[in-house]
């Protein structure tokens, strides 16, 4: 089975960091884009991130730049987005997904998500 496991989330001061990890199973992330998204209680759903993990360009909303930073770990399949400098509107539940076409426009499947809650 192709799943994606989001993890990392939790409860955080202002300012304060966290680390998101994104694990897949049952598919290599070596040729795919990973994207992440967060959705807020009664928000849309919005694209946080996106790495393509074969040549490392990243992209970014505008206002997590400078503050997230996406990586990728291929031995452990994994890719991570580090958070920091945390502010109360980055809480939302977090998802990752994964492009078979790297191109962080579409994505194939996604995973469950997780909780980051931002206290001011």
């Amino acid at each position: 089975d192709v799943q994606l496991q989001a993890s990392g989330g939790g409860l955080v001061q202002a300012r304060g960091s966290l680390r998101l990890s994104c694990a897949a199973s049952g598919f290599t992330i070596d040729d795919y884009a990973i994207g992440w998204f967060r959705q807020a209680p009664g928000k849309e759903r919005e694209g946080v991130s996106c790495i393509s993990v074969s040549d490392g360009r990243t992209i970014y909303k505008d206002s997590v730049k400078g503050r997230f930073t996406n990586s990728s770990d291929n031995a452990k399949n994994t890719v991570y987005l580090q958070m920091n400098s945390l502010k109360p509107e980055d809480t939302a539940v977090y998802h990752c997904a994964a492009d078979s076409r790297a191109s962080c426009r579409g994505y194939d499947f996604w995973g469950q998500g997780t909780q980051v809650t931002v206290s001011s």
